[in-house]
């Protein structure tokens, strides 16, 4: 009886084991490879599938998504013999399930190896300063190299990201002090063409000025010359006219011409701010009687355009001289 029930849970757990065995389920996302007696037959896509057992078995099961693998950092040399550590992540996708499970005993670790070669290959060729500043190009050649050569393991590589390139720190610590005398040689620069940009402007703005004040200067001696000029010209007419009075007998015009002229000097003198005490030089009678003299001929004058009829020219007028007293 005893021997019965054991013989009942061997055959249950055999059949169990043997359920599992065939019916086979793949999750979306994976592949799984399907060998016969070791060998790879075919590829079992997402989704239930059957196998006879033992003679039916699953080799490998494939991650199909995109996947991102780290590079771990490692010390590259580059062209100019600066020592920096660099390290970065591969973005793939599995096209090929069976490639990538038989053609490669460990994707990862050797897809791992071949970006640290290519990425000592493509930093040792250039300077650190390219290094530097040129991941965009770094990033492009690793793409290339990497994906090509990962092709016939059924993987294709979409990105490539160099995340982090350390220097030494003597050699940052350098390299910020020269960034800070470049900037510091920009700043005196700049300084020395405000300075210069502003000792121009100031020198053209004193230019224009005396250049200004000349032709200033030069407008008013022009127009004091031509004041003058008429001054000269009013002068030569008034002595023009007393002159043909003269001429014609009217000696009274002497009187007025010489008492205008004296009044004027007078006025100038009385005028001086410095002046406190004027001393004549010449009797006050003598202004008196020329200011008469200019009064008689005023009146003459008067009187001859009252008397004399139109037409008639009148007579010659009476000579007056001023008395001293």
């Amino acid at each position: 009886m005893g021997g019965g029930m054991f013989l009942a849970v061997v055959l249950l757990v055999a059949g169990i084991v043997i359920l599992f065995k065939t019916v086979r389920m793949v999750p979306q996302g994976y592949e799984w490879t399907v060998e016969r007696f070791g060998k790879y037959t075919h590829t079992m896509s997402p989704g239930l599938h059957f196998l006879i057992p033992v003679v039916y078995g699953v080799g490998r099961k494939i991650n199909m998504m995109e996947q991102v693998l780290d590079v771990p950092s490692q010390d590259v040399i580059t062209k100019d013999n600066a020592v920096v550590k660099v390290d970065g992540v591969v973005f793939f996708q599995v096209l090929d399930a069976a490639k990538a499970a038989y053609e490669v005993s460990n994707l990862e670790i050797a897809m791992i190896a071949l970006v640290q070669t290519n990425i000592r290959t493509v930093i040792g060729s250039m300077d650190l300063d390219e290094s530097l500043s040129q991941r965009e190009t770094i990033n492009a050649q690793l793409l290339n190299v990497v994906d090509h050569a990962t092709n016939p393991w059924g993987v294709k590589v979409t990105r490539i990201e160099i995340r982090d390139i350390q220097p030494p720190r003597d050699l940052v610590d350098a390299m910020a002090r020269q960034m800070k005398a470049e900037r510091d040689r920009r700043a005196v620069i700049l300084e020395a063409e405000g300075h210069r940009q502003s000792e121009i402007l100031r020198a053209e703005g004193e230019k224009q000025a005396a250049i200004l004040e000349a032709e200033g200067q030069r407008e008013a001696a022009f127009r004091e010359a031509e004041a003058r000029e008429r001054l000269a010209e009013a002068e030569a007419k008034a002595t023009t006219m007393v002159s043909e009075a003269i001429a014609q007998g009217d000696v009274q015009a002497i009187n007025y011409f010489v008492a205008q002229k004296y009044v004027e000097a007078f006025r100038e003198l009385a005028a001086a701010p410095n002046q406190k005490f004027v001393l004549m030089p010449m009797e006050a009678s003598g202004v008196i009687g020329s200011i008469a003299g200019v009064a008689e001929l005023a009146k003459e004058a008067l009187g001859r355009q009252q008397s004399t009829p139109r037409g008639n020219p009148p007579p010659p007028p009476r000579a007056t001289f001023p008395t001293g007293g």
